[in-house]
């Protein structure tokens, strides 16, 4: 690994992060990541946060246009209710701060007590949960469905109504009504390694995929034999319409989970294209690349969102973070 020591992985990353991108105010002792222009008079603030190692979730998509600030834990660990009420506290401008929180048993605990703790100091908090994995109901890390790339499109249109000045409460109820319309779903060709650890997190045979997996290194749904690009493309795209059919068009998210090179995430977002268009679904944005990753897994997952135009439109708004940038 491209380390010092596993104790100072995050320590030295974020000493990284502020130093490629000083439009960032990144505390490294305290861990939290905030846009430098922060809190913005009369706008909403997001704050998220999470375990390390999913990159550029969730620092690298603070910035105008998404999260006004980040929390970033140890690697797969949840972040403490103090970094997570100190970020509410730097970014609130007033008009309340609105917490981005992953299904994960940790993510929610911690940012329940955050929300309680931060309302105490006088912060407004309104909480979304992201719930949008299809493979499994309960995990090793969840009660109830799993939280993965949905958490990239609530960010981004929730972060564009907040940056219009829209209030906490609209904003909330959009966040919501994003991950209600939103499916994934994911696939290993191999497990992860994390820097404690040294190892893989799982035993993947050569030869041999896990259907379902998390971001978190844990197992899926199912084993089986290596499949072709369109195989999977199919089981995913069919695992998701499986669940929820859409009426509009989708935004169409190809991730990568950290280790699988453009040249096959290019070449599987033209299958699940393929399959897409035979089972009726139009497509109306599309994002490829790796944004929700699982450290050094090589793998994909697929999301979709139902859109309308006023969604699209929010979609489409300027975005200027480190991890997803256009219009400005």
């Amino acid at each position: 690994m491209l380390i010092n020591v596993a104790e100072t992985v995050v320590a030295d990353a974020l000493r990284g992060m502020a130093a490629a991108h000083p439009e960032l105010t990144v505390d490294v002792e305290n861990r939290v990541v905030v846009r430098r222009d922060a809190p913005v008079a009369g706008k909403v603030a997001l704050v998220s946060g999470g375990g390390s190692g999913h990159e550029p979730l969730h620092g690298g998509f603070v910035g105008p246009g998404m999260l006004s600030a980040a929390c970033p834990g140890e690697v797969f660990t949840s972040p403490v209710p103090d970094q997570m009420v100190r970020a509410a506290a730097a970014v609130d401008s007033g008009a309340g701060v609105l917490f981005v929180v992953k299904n994960y048993t940790g993510d929610v605990l911690n940012f329940d007590m955050a929300a309680e703790l931060a309302e105490d100091e006088g912060i407004q908090v309104a909480k979304v949960l992201i719930d949008d994995d299809v493979a499994v109901t309960d995990s090793l890390y969840t009660a109830g469905r799993r939280g993965t790339g949905a958490t990239l499109f609530v960010e981004k249109i929730a972060g564009a109504a907040a940056e219009e000045g829209q209030p906490l409460e609209r904003v909330a109820a959009l966040a919501s009504r994003i991950n209600e319309n939103s499916r994934s779903f994911g696939v290993a060709l191999s497990a992860c390694t994390t820097p404690a650890k040294g190892s893989p997190t799982f035993d993947l045979p050569a030869g041999e995929l896990e259907l379902g997996i998390g971001i978190h290194g844990e197992p899926g749904r199912e084993r089986r034999a290596m499949m072709t690009s369109g195989e999977i493309a199919e089981a995913a795209v069919d695992a998701i319409l499986a669940d929820f059919q859409p009426r509009n068009p989708v935004l169409l998210l190809v991730n990568g989970m950290g280790a699988t090179p453009l040249l096959e995430l290019y070449g599987f977002h033209g299958e699940v294209q393929r399959v897409l268009a035979a089972r009726g679904v139009a497509v109306a944005r599309v994002l490829v690349g790796n944004y929700v990753t699982s450290l050094d897994m090589a793998g994909a997952s697929v999301t979709l969102c139902q859109v309308d135009e006023e969604v699209l439109r929010l979609w489409d708004a300027p975005v200027r973070t480190p991890g997803l940038r256009w219009g400005m």
